[in-house]
């Protein structure tokens, strides 16, 4: 009996463990993979931009090892104040061409243009001031409320930063939390829902008032009374910016300036909503596929 009772918690010792260890393997190799990565190039004469446009030519880029391009042969513009959306299907090459702008990779041949300036021409740091991003799933810092939203402008004042939390729709967070602003985020302090975390970063991105603003399926995961919220925080971010946001819920793109299909890293369609349901088979399938699974089809956001 002794022996039965041993024998199992001694396996699941080892099984955690054998998980740990693959984890900390796992882990190793992502920090190898960062150190080892190519450090982008710095201009010796950084150009300024003039304006918030942003301007695709032509633009290919192929991840490190893949056979096929990400993004290939890309041409479009986003005009000063205007939005343009990114569909198409998984892994088409949307969140790719949004993480272009920011040079968070360096295009394989083209060009990506802020203000009618190459973003390689550009001291990086000047075109992170130009650019604001939230993504499907955001880290939140194990620190206060306040410095995490406080990480897009570090000498934004407290009140600033109450005012970046309220136009987000993050009153309710702030009033629950028992230091309010103050109260430490993570390990040994509060925890926040995967609606919540995002509503807190684009609070961050209000408090930075970028000219530029990308949103990679900021809605993705949230709940409907959380998305509602999140896009309430949405437009109170972008207006007068340049938006690019990457989108699969097509209802809240219907009236973006410029909606683009992408698929296998090609534009395969581009227009407004009633041009694309006449020219695109793609899209018209996908807004058909949306409207089809959501009761009583779609509404406008």
């Amino acid at each position: 009996a002794i022996f039965s009772a041993v024998v199992p918690t001694a396996m699941t010792k080892l099984m955690f463990v054998g998980e740990a260890s693959q984890m900390s393997a796992d882990s190793l190799a992502r920090i190898r993979s960062i150190m080892d990565s190519k450090q982008l190039s710095v201009p010796a004469q950084p150009k300024r931009p003039a304006g918030s446009d942003v301007r695709f030519e032509d633009v290919s880029f192929t991840y490190e090892g893949a056979e096929a391009p990400a993004v290939n042969h890309a041409s479009f513009s986003v005009p000063a104040g205007s939005t343009l959306a990114l569909v198409g299907p998984s892994g088409g090459g949307k969140s790719t061409c949004a993480s272009l702008i920011p040079r968070f990779w360096d295009v394989s041949s083209g060009r990506v243009l802020v203000g009618g300036v190459d973003v390689r021409d550009m001291d990086p740091h000047e075109l992170m001031d130009q650019v604001a991003f939230v993504f499907q799933t955001n880290q939140l810092f194990r620190q206060t409320l306040a410095d995490n939203v406080r990480a897009s402008k570090p000498t934004a004042t407290d009140d600033e930063v109450r005012a970046a939390l309220s136009a987000a729709q993050c009153d309710d967070i702030v009033a629950k939390l028992p230091q309010g602003i103050n109260t430490m985020l993570g390990a040994g302090g509060a925890y926040l829902s995967g609606g919540e975390v995002q509503r807190v970063a684009l609070a961050r991105a209000i408090l930075k008032d970028a000219p530029i603003v990308v949103l990679d399926e900021a809605t993705a995961f949230a709940d409907p009374e959380n998305e509602a919220l999140i896009q309430q925080a949405i437009s109170k971010l972008v207006v007068g910016k340049s938006l690019i946001v990457v989108a699969h819920r097509l209802n809240t793109i219907r009236n973006a300036d410029q909606i683009l299909v992408v698929a296998n890293g090609e534009i395969v369609g581009r227009g407004i909503q009633e041009e694309l349901l006449q020219s695109c088979p793609l899209y018209r399938k996908m807004w058909q596929d949306y409207t089809g699974s959501t009761e009583g089809g779609a509404e406008d956001v």
